[in-house]
């Protein structure tokens, strides 16, 4: 009799806890796990080159960007910040250190993730690999491998916030073998993105609530797998965060039910995309762009700015090093470089020329800041006669249009103009009592006559190979490859013909200085 009643109360209490557990699952507004709502913020960031601090027109630097992204992370959760690259060159501090001071700085940002842009690409692809090890957070790359098909950079990376998984491939543009030295790139090949775009789709949209492709592509521009492609073609991706084209999309643009974004350059923008999804589903969208300059009421964030000096300050011992020396002064007098050509005019734009391999050279006279005396070439000496931190590019352009730049440049002629063409490999002469934009006489070009329909390849600061200083008629050329930093490209050729052999007698001299003297 025991046993049985037992039993039956035994029966009573599992049936009394199996009531209770579906009243608490079925109550008005009990939690639910399946039915969890959460916010996530995705922060961007693109073609930065480096821009350490704020200037009041062209960009906020790392320093507003910090304080920027300092403030969401306060009043927002699970947020995440990445990058698409061309991070790691384009700054003085940044070519002595070859990328490491910029590691430490986007290592305080704390970043979730980076893509190789093809600038990033600049001190040859070991020395990006090398940079990579030192990050806190993974540089990818999914469609960049060496000729025997190993992999230089994880493909993707997945996070995890708030339960939602957040997964994120990185494409680089194929077009990094033109667009830098061809050492840099040496043994490696670059796939099309769009393949393996549908690769890391085909991996991670099943193990993932989210799925972001992180990409240095040329929205609508590149002749092997764009922006525009990717979101057309290869279906399942949430969001595109792009960079490469250095344009700012205010709200990002909807195509096919992707998101795509970018942020424009220099930190003058900082990206932000918020999700909602409910159930792991993503329930709303919104892309904004928070501007940055040093016009912005925005303070800077104290930490990034400490760090920043402390980064300048590392660089002084680089630039007081002796790279070579000059027989004669080299003239960057502003009077003089904006009315005629130099010896040192004539040394820069031959370094451009032969670093490059063009035709001929050409540079704006406002290019150059400042001389160089006879003696001793610091480093430093040449970040100060070239501050700008131009690349180089090689272009093919027509004769006429060359013809129709040097017009242009020779235009204010006796005037002082920063436009003042500064030249190796071209010889022109002209009547300086003509009408303006009718001036030349005679072009031309590596000792044969300029003829006007045929193409040549011409090495341009990127400056004015953009239509900087109204060097409109050099837009439109077709650019053939791109190099690196002028002030590199410099120093590597006074460092190669300014030398001073042990025991010489007398100052040796670049073939520009050789000529003038």
């Amino acid at each position: 009799m025991k046993r049985k009643l037992l039993t039956a109360g035994l029966c009573l209490a599992l049936a009394a806890l199996l009531m209770w557990i579906f009243w608490i699952q079925a109550a008005p507004g009990a939690a639910d796990v399946d039915d969890k709502r959460v916010s996530i913020t995705i922060l961007h960031t693109n073609d930065i080159h480096c821009r350490l601090k704020a200037d009041d027109d062209t960009g906020g630097g790392y320093t507003l960007i910090a304080a920027k992204v300092k403030e969401i992370r306060a009043s927002e959760e699970n947020v995440m910040l990445l990058d698409a690259g061309d991070a790691f060159h384009g700054c003085l501090e940044a070519t002595l250190s070859r990328g490491k001071s910029i590691v430490k700085i986007m290592n305080c940002l704390h970043y979730d993730a980076m893509v190789a842009g093809n600038h990033d690409f600049d001190y040859g692809w070991e020395r990006l690999v090398e940079l990579s090890r030192m990050t806190f957070f993974p540089v990818l790359s999914a469609n960049v491998r060496r000729e025997g098909g190993q992999r230089i950079l994880p493909p993707h990376v997945i996070r995890e916030l708030d339960g939602i998984k957040v997964g994120i491939f990185g494409l680089t543009t194929p077009a990094t073998v033109d667009q830098t030295d061809p050492d840099n790139v040496a043994g490696l090949a670059f796939g099309d993105p769009l393949e393996a775009a549908r690769e890391a789709v085909a991996e991670l949209r099943g193990r993932c609530d989210l799925l972001i492709a992180l990409v240095h592509l040329s929205i609508s521009n590149d002749c092997d797998g764009t922006c525009l492609e990717l979101a057309q073609q290869v279906k399942g991706i949430d969001l595109i965060i792009s960079g490469h084209d250095h344009v700012a999309l205010e709200e990002g643009m909807e195509i096919n039910g992707t998101c795509l974004v970018q942020a424009g350059e220099l930190g003058q923008c900082l990206g932000m995309v918020k999700f909602e999804l409910q159930s792991g589903v993503i329930t709303e969208r919104k892309a904004a762009l928070h501007h940055l300059t040093g016009k912005t009421s925005l303070q800077a964030d104290a930490e990034m700015s400490s760090l920043v000096a402390a980064v300048e300050k590392d660089s002084e011992e680089i630039m007081a090093e002796v790279i070579g020396w000059a027989g004669l002064p080299l003239d960057g007098e502003r009077s003089r470089v904006r009315t005629s050509q130099t010896n040192l005019g004539t040394l820069i734009a031959e370094a451009m020329q032969e670093a490059s391999g063009a035709e001929a050279a050409m540079l704006n006279g406002g290019a150059i800041r400042d001389s160089i005396g006879a003696g001793e070439i610091t480093m430093g000496q040449v970040l100060t006669v070239l501050p700008f931190v131009d690349r180089v590019v090689v272009k093919e352009i027509t004769g006429a249009a060359l013809m129709q730049a040097l017009e242009f440049g020779i235009a204010d002629y006796p005037a002082e103009n920063g436009r003042f063409p500064q030249v190796a490999g071209i010889q022109f002469s002209f009547d300086p009592l003509g009408e303006p934009g009718q001036r030349i006489e005679e072009v031309s070009i590596g000792g044969r006559k300029l003829v006007p329909e045929k193409n040549y390849r011409i090495a341009l600061l990127d400056f004015i190979a953009g239509g900087g200083d109204g060097y409109k008629m050099l837009k439109t050329g077709r650019v053939l490859k791109e190099y690196p930093s002028l002030e590199s490209i410099v120093a590597d050729y006074i460092k190669k013909y300014c030398s001073l052999p042990a025991g010489a007698a007398s100052l040796c001299r670049p073939p520009a200085c050789r000529k003038a003297a």
